[in-house]
């Protein structure tokens, strides 16, 4: 939890499983299932002809730690692993990962922001995707995903971010979020 920006910028680069991403051939019954069976919670969601994903979370300092994705082909060859996603604690070490990936075997680096997050995504080299990401002190509707330059200076990616999400729906401090989702989950709890 961030108590200033100033917590945004820094940490110690300890990288730990955050989430896991798993491709579905069902999204509703999937969804159904988890929130059942596991009584996680729909955090945020896009279900439609376009785009099917749905994030699920448990913990109020998660925003999801498992997220269903439409597209699971019938056959059972299929790697259903979406993605492995790793967190940091702040912007310097997403930005330190950042600059060691250009010494790596790996491809498609991508640094962008979620509004509640800044990520890089990469390709192992067996083509996996991979995240390396730390929270920001913010939260607006997911999914949302905006190219930036993890090269310039972090106070400059954190102002930048916070009047990004200011313009973007839902936002509001991570804080508000978490507190509601708590709520949200001690009513859903399994009887």
């Amino acid at each position: 939890m961030y108590e200033t920006r100033h917590e945004a910028l820094h940490g110690n680069g300890q990288v730990r499983l955050a989430h896991v991403g798993v491709f579905v051939r069902d999204i509703e019954r999937m969804r159904g299932f988890y929130t059942r069976a596991l009584g996680l919670v729909v955090t945020d969601q896009e279900v439609n002809e376009k785009r099917q994903i749905v994030f699920l979370s448990r913990n109020p300092e998660e925003h999801h730690q498992l997220v269903l994705v439409g597209g699971r082909p019938a056959a059972e060859t299929f790697n259903v692993v979406n993605q492995l996603s790793f967190k940091v604690e702040g912007l310097a070490a997403v930005q330190a990962f950042h600059r060691r990936l250009g010494s790596e075997a790996v491809t498609e680096i991508r640094p962008v922001t979620h509004g509640i997050a800044w990520s890089v995504y990469f390709r192992d080299p067996e083509g996996n995707r991979v995240e390396v990401f730390a929270d920001t002190p913010w939260y607006v509707h997911q999914p949302y995903g905006s190219p930036i330059d993890l090269t310039r200076p972090a106070d400059e990616i954190v102002r930048e971010t916070e009047a990004l999400c200011r313009t973007l729906p839902g936002y509001r401090p991570r804080d508000q979020w978490r507190t509601d989702l708590q709520g949200r989950l001690a009513q859903s709890a399994p009887a």
